[in-house]
């Protein structure tokens, strides 16, 4: 939900949630807290899956086809294999994108369900964050629909029973225009259901209003027509909605441009529409205090009516056993909301994982400390970087100055180099293939403790072509029934093995079957960090801008980290700068360094001066993990 961050970032109301916490951030935080989520195995593993996706072995692909033509995935696709196959590649946490109950271009009323107009829904299977019904599943997902929460709940226990924990997304800043909760618990009350309409703010209100002017559609550019222009009784350019409520990115016009996000009404978390916040201020200090210190401090407050409507919503899907939350553009909801919504989850399940995609590195440490978010999207840092060098627009050296940025919060920031929002690699658009990927997640799973990403069918190299509709070729469609040819190979009638991939797809997930578990092993990757970029770039021998080194290490367990996002190969020799011989405790002399990911050992010299040294053979495109063998 990134694609029109320019736009967000000049609403006035998430203008006032960026900055409100500005005079906190000047000077990082003196004591600095450890990730607290790191899995009993080391660091976390988070494998995502677009849920109607990931099962359907269709291969029809129609552009804009129907479930009938095109097909779905299902829950029940996620069978023990698959998940345990899941598990086995390293991951310990699965994102099941797309659970809940969105708007969708399907007739559900024999379930009690009201159909969705076309003219605001994106795509014919809907954007997953256009929540519908908080409370409930994505209908097309279950073999059943009048029993989607039971499917979905065997789900979950079929994930723990795998070894997988649970994420689903939650998305606070807006909901589908036509939300309606069937399933809610007995005394919730649905978003708005309260709302004083007469009035464009107040604070108890859910929904901003333009007060006289009913919700008009946005004027078709470009050509675009719902449903490519296919005939439905709900296509008429209209959709009653009166008063006209501010869009979900943040406009205040009845009628909203076709680039807003007119399928979602923007969600009042007390944030008046000249900016300034209708609710109690989290006091500087509490930066330094703990999530329970954050469930005390708002025990006794009286809080705006949607924070309470998340909590609700939170509370429930813990209870149904969801592990994790991964919060949807969070930089569009005021900090302090989100300090009382995770200490409450907190309190309740201190392991719970709490995620957030938000894009504006000046608020970072506002977000960890008095958010209390465990994890944060390391996207306009470490993967623009990285991905600039891929594309040959750069050479690695911005990283160094990234990563000092990070300092104290570097284990709090998620690494990943694909996800929905994003190119897949192997796309034209982006690398244009996927062992361009080897050395930027070498070097993206193992720089800090922080959780690794992998977006499903990464790990064969998918590269998402296919114009499917409303979604573009180069990303997979999450708003199109469609499946993933790669998967589809992968899945083989459901024995989710090797037998129909190619040599190259089995030697990538090999790849990443062994980059994710290693770093599950590894003390060091959770231990302490030593740039060596900048030290090689004037000491190292034919070491250059497409290389990128650093060191890693707790206790004995000593790492060296080199990549080579050249395409050719490189005889590279490291300079070891004498403050890690010192701190690795070495005397001079010879040591084995043993590839980690590969067969292979090296030696490294350690001189009498206490300076070291490593020949290194790197083919193209490639990275290597070395151990210091004592």
């Amino acid at each position: 939900m990134k694609k029109f961050i320019q736009l967000i970032l000049a609403s006035s109301i998430a203008a006032s949630t960026l900055t409100a916490c500005d005079t906190k951030t000047a000077t990082p935080h003196a004591d600095e807290p450890q990730a607290i989520n790191a899995s009993i195995n080391g660091k976390p593993v988070i494998y995502q899956v677009m849920t109607r996706l990931f099962g359907n072995t269709n291969p029809t692909n129609k552009p804009w086809g129907t479930i009938e033509e095109n097909g779905v995935g299902k829950f029940s696709d996620f069978t023990p294999k698959a998940l345990s196959e899941i598990r086995a590649l390293g991951a310990d946490y699965i994102w099941y994108t797309g659970a809940l109950h969105h708007a969708v271009v399907r007739d559900y009323t024999e379930f009690g369900i009201a159909n969705d107009d076309p003219d605001v829904v994106k795509g014919r299977a809907g954007s997953p964050y256009a929540i519908k019904d908080y409370y409930s599943v994505n209908p097309d997902l279950a073999d059943d629909p009048s029993k989607r929460l039971e499917e979905f709940k065997a789900l979950i226990e079929r994930s723990h029973n795998a070894g997988l924990k649970v994420i689903i997304d939650i998305v606070p800043n807006h909901v589908a225009r036509n939300y309606q909760s069937l399933d809610k618990p007995e005394g919730v009350r649905d978003f708005g259901a309260d709302d004083d309409t007469s009035v464009a703010y107040a604070r108890d209100n859910n929904f901003y209003y333009v007060p006289g002017e009913p919700f008009r559609v946005p004027v078709v550019e470009d050509g675009y027509q719902p449903l490519n222009g296919e005939a439905h009784d709900l296509i008429d350019g209209d959709f009653s909605e009166v008063p006209a409520k501010w869009t979900g990115n943040g406009s205040r016009a009845p009628q909203p441009e076709q680039g807003d996000w007119y399928e979602t009404v923007k969600i009042n978390f007390g944030v008046r529409p000249d900016g300034s916040h209708d609710f109690a201020e989290l006091p500087a200090d509490y930066a330094q205090k703990d999530y329970r210190a954050h469930a005390q401090f708002w025990a006794d407050k009286d809080v705006p009516s949607s924070w309470k409507k998340f909590r609700e919503i939170t509370d429930y899907w813990l209870t149904f056993g969801v592990d994790g939350f991964r919060y949807d553009m969070s930089g569009m909801v005021p900090v302090e909301f989100w300090s009382y919504l995770n200490s409450g989850i907190k309190m309740q399940q201190p392991d719970t994982l709490l995620l957030a995609e938000i894009y504006e590195p000046e608020v970072y440490r506002d977000y960890i400390h008095l958010g209390k978010m465990d994890y944060l999207y390391d996207k306009v840092g470490t993967y623009d970087a990285i991905r600039a060098v891929m594309e040959g627009k750069a050479g690695t050296d911005p990283l160094v100055d990234i990563q000092q940025s990070l300092n104290g919060i570097e284990d709090h920031m998620l690494r990943f180099m694909e996800n929905h929002d994003e190119q897949r690699i192997g796309s034209p658009e982006f690398a244009g293939s996927p062992r361009a990927g080897i050395p930027a997640m070498v070097v993206s799973a193992t720089i800090s403790g922080a959780p690794t990403l992998v977006y499903f069918g990464q790990e064969l190299g998918e590269p998402g072509t296919g114009d499917a509709g409303f979604g573009k070729t180069s990303r997979t469609t999450i708003f199109d029934y469609w499946s993933v040819p790669t998967l589809r190979r992968w899945n083989n009638e459901g024995r989710f093995n090797s037998e129909n991939l190619s040599e190259a797809e089995k030697s990538l997930r090999d790849f990443y079957r062994q980059l994710l578990n290693f770093s599950h092993q590894s003390p060091a990757l959770t231990g302490e960090y030593l740039d060596l970029h900048r030290h090689n770039r004037e000491y190292g021998e034919n070491y250059g801008e497409q290389q990128y080194s650093f060191a890693r290490w707790s206790g004995n367990d000593r790492l060296l980290v080199i990549a080579n996002f050249a395409d050719g190969e490189s005889a590279t020799t490291l300079s070891l700068p004498k403050e890690l011989i010192e701190a690795w405790q070495l005397k001079p002399g010879k040591y084995t360094l043993t590839n980690q990911l590969q067969r292979g050992t090296s030696e490294m010299t350690v001189s009498n001066d206490l300076t070291g040294s490593v020949a290194v053979d790197l083919s193209g495109l490639s990275g290597q993990i070395l151990k210091v063998t004592l």
